[in-house]
């Protein structure tokens, strides 16, 4: 690993493993459990997650095993880390951050833990940002800094089927408002101070996915951005979605494309799809 800061996030980043790979970021697995079993969600296939949540099955999500945490740590200062910067979904959807914290405690190298306020590609693309300056030599601090700045910049638009899900799993906050508007009225929501917070309600689903266009280059304007679509089981319709966003940002030379962290799935339901926007 080139400079001495290491990164270490959970798995709600998203980050694509050829790209955490590439730049040295351990990946920590939250976990699922569905009916009487809990396992990390790497390994939980994204079709039996599906077919247990459209079957109204017990499913729940948790944070990641404290000794995967620990090995986290241990792993990076192995690697030659001598300190540790440790980003993690937001504390207002998980209780991760405060479990990274005390295992933090008794690493053998010091660990920076941060609340990001946020989940998904807003989180991954920070965390990939900050270990490119940490594998150009930059310290703690400069590191902190850069993750500050794409975490405050980024913004997260989701589109979802159905707030049933997100009611179930306790993970609602301000959406919850949107509860009991017609079938027909589709909501997109973002994340705001941590929470998942009401965005729009748009007449149908085709309607949301421009409107959701719409504003993912309204908030992209003109600057130089990251861009990712996100999905949980809707590969169909995010494709769609890359065919309508392509054109509205001319200037973005790569839209990342990927399927959300299965904890994230659990919680948006089946046929959610979302964009990204990252100013660099």
């Amino acid at each position: 690993m080139q400079g001495r800061v290491g990164l270490v996030t959970d798995s709600t980043s998203c980050i694509p493993v050829s790209l955490a790979t590439q730049w040295g970021i351990t990946v920590v697995p939250t976990q699922i459990r569905i009916g009487q079993y809990t396992r990390s969600e790497h390994n939980v296939p994204k079709d039996v997650l599906v077919r247990a949540l459209e079957g109204d099955m017990d499913v729940s999500t948790s944070p990641p095993d404290p000794a995967g945490l620990a090995w986290a740590y241990e792993q990076q200062a192995a690697r030659g880390a001598e300190e540790v910067v440790s980003v993690h979904i937001s504390s207002k959807q998980s209780e991760t951050y405060d479990l990274a914290k005390k295992i933090a405690a008794r690493s053998p190298v010091p660990v920076h833990v941060v609340d990001s306020r946020t989940t998904g590609m807003s989180l991954g693309f920070a965390v990939l940002a900050a270990a490119r300056v940490a594998g150009a030599g930059g310290g703690p601090r400069r590191v902190m800094d850069m993750l500050a700045r794409r975490l405050e910049g980024a913004a997260e638009l989701i589109y979802v089927d159905t707030l049933e899900y997100l009611r179930k799993g306790g993970r609602i906050g301000a959406a919850a408002a949107l509860i009991g508007s017609a079938l027909s009225l589709k909501p997109l929501l973002t994340m705001k101070n941590g929470q998942v917070t009401p965005l729009d309600r748009v007449l149908g689903t085709e309607r949301a996915m421009r409107r959701l266009v719409d504003r993912a280059a309204k908030k992209a304007n003109g600057q130089a951005v990251d861009v990712a679509i996100e999905h949980f089981g809707a590969l169909d319709r995010a494709e769609r979605l890359a065919d309508r966003l392509k054109p509205k940002l001319p200037g973005v030379r790569e839209i990342t494309f990927t399927e959300v962290s299965s904890t994230i799935g659990v919680h948006l339901g089946p046929g959610a799809v979302g964009i990204t926007v990252s100013p660099t």
